[in-house]
């Protein structure tokens, strides 16, 4: 395809920020519907990569190249994988979701929405990029707009929150900027391709090395206990639809880079490492879980269950070898994509809902709550389908996740993977005590004035549920399009 449907993904939204900021202020309606509008023309981009991607083939697709800046061998360069096509049409479809929650914004409504089409410019240009310069420059773009919504128009502890997201995270980039610095000096490329076919010749000692800079920059993204301090704090205080793109996107992110770069980029560090890692990820599972069983604030509950979630990345990441036969088992790493998939999908429902309750309760205190299944009978409906998605019930996308990490775990990891069993039956606890306490028993009298979810609120969380739905029920397509290029990695990290 010779159009650049890469760079339309990533300009639009940037041409629409331009466009927004040209809009009077006081013209909110006009501002949010043209936010929201120019929002879908990625999303319609994304559908068509989804539909026209080949995943026969682990080769990268609809490579747009050129020379940027010669001097410094830095390119233009985009392309797209099994890894990043998935990643690029969730980013698509959560930005359009959450730019239609923000509706009820009403203050600085045009820096607001301006902000939101740069972060998802961002978010697409970092999962697009194929030039370490143009990576950087994405992953550090977003920080900014990040830093504003969450200060800006987040909780009362906006400031404090958003500061600490902003140092953590820049403070994970600069580690990644002397590791990319180290792989430039070293072979005189930024060119991630290029750095993937020298993998082999780096010495081990270099390896090791830039992996420890890449896993500091990427565990906090994550995150990784313990780097995962800064996650709580973020959520709670972000307005519904930051919250939405940090457990949806952004935290991704860190997973997508450790398969971007580190496994292919570093073979030998990724297998010096990767015991520690499966480690990491069962800590993450059951830490996550019971801080959860803890959480009296029903976003906390929900920000902590992704601790626990993106542990099993972690320990599915970990997973990779090829048998006396020559096969790559990808089953694991297979289960990871799916969890990241899969959690950006039912997370994202999750905040998206706890966000709707907010806004008319003006309190997230589960104990607070109490039969509103008499009450709210679509909302109740619309919380326990994606809370029963979240503890993994079949026919969900989670258990089919979870299930991938378990079964591709368990032939190298036994005693670890055992552990990590532990965790589906503690997120069950807190997740069904939960759901008894808000929605079951006698009603609170105290909100009885409560409104029903709302035509444009179920507009936003119904494409999540066919999602989370289709793919728990008939998983192939997104297993199809992401084998054959993690296959690839496993032979690279392996070889």
């Amino acid at each position: 395809m010779d159009f650049p449907i890469l760079s339309f993904m990533i300009f639009v939204p940037i041409i629409g920020m331009a466009v927004v900021m040209l809009l009077p202020k006081e013209k909110h309606d006009l501002i949010k519907w043209t936010s929201t509008l120019i929002s879908v023309i990625p999303l319609i981009l994304s559908l068509i990569l989804v539909f026209e991607y080949d995943g026969s083939t682990a080769d990268m697709q609809f490579v747009e190249k050129f020379s940027w800046i010669p001097s410094l061998k830095i390119q233009y360069f985009l392309g797209v994988d099994g890894l990043s096509v998935p990643m690029l049409f969730l980013t698509a479809l959560l930005s359009t979701i959450s730019l239609i929650v923000s509706f009820h914004i009403h203050n600085r409504v045009k820096e607001y929405f301006a902000f939101f089409l740069l972060l998802e410019a961002g978010m697409i240009g970092v999962f697009a990029a194929l030039d370490f310069f143009l990576f950087y420059v994405f992953w550090e773009v977003m920080l900014v707009p990040m830093y504003f919504l969450i200060g800006i128009w987040g909780g009362p502890r906006k400031e404090y929150a958003a500061i600490k997201f902003f140092l953590y995270t820049l403070f994970g980039s600069i580690f990644m900027l002397v590791g990319i610095l180290i792989l430039y000096l070293t072979t005189g490329s930024l060119d991630m391709l290029e750095l993937i076919a020298q993998a082999p010749n780096y010495a081990h000692s270099m390896q090791i090395l830039v992996w420890v800079f890449f896993f500091l920059a990427f565990a906090i993204k994550v995150p990784i206990f313990p780097f995962h301090t800064w996650l709580p704090d973020a959520h709670v205080e972000a307005p519904t639809a930051v919250s939405i793109i940090l457990a949806g996107v952004l935290l991704k992110m860190g997973t997508y880079g450790f398969l971007r770069i580190s496994y292919p980029m570093l073979p030998y560090g990724t297998q010096y490492f990767a015991y520690p890692f499966a480690i990491l990820g069962v800590i993450g599972i059951i830490y996550g879980a019971l801080v959860s069983m803890a959480q009296k604030d029903l976003k906390k509950l929900v920000a902590y269950s992704s601790v626990s979630h993106m542990g099993y990345c972690i320990l599915g990441m970990a997973v990779f070898f090829i048998d006396p036969s020559g096969n790559a088992h990808i089953t694991g790493i297979a289960g990871c994509i799916f969890q990241m998939f899969s959690h950006g999908l039912i997370t994202g429902a999750l905040f998206l809902l706890v966000g709707v309750l907010y806004d008319r309760a003006h309190t997230r205190e589960i104990a607070a709550f109490g039969g509103l299944g008499s009450k709210l009978p679509v909302y109740t409906a619309l919380m326990t389908v994606f809370a029963m998605a979240s503890l993994g019930l079949p026919g969900m996308s989670g258990f089919v996740a979870e299930f991938m990490v378990f079964i591709g775990a368990f032939p190298k990891y036994q005693v670890i993977t055992g552990i990590a069993v532990i965790g589906v039956v503690l997120t069950a606890g807190y997740i069904l005590r939960m759901v008894q306490r808000m929605f079951l028993g006698e009603f609170n009298v105290k909100w009885a004035g409560l409104t029903e979810i709302n035509a444009r609120e179920i507009l936003a969380v119904a494409p999540l549920l066919i999602l989370t739905i289709a793919l728990g029920v008939y998983p192939a397509p997104l297993v199809n399009m992401i084998s054959a290029t993690l296959q690839n990695i496993v032979v690279m990290v392996s070889r």
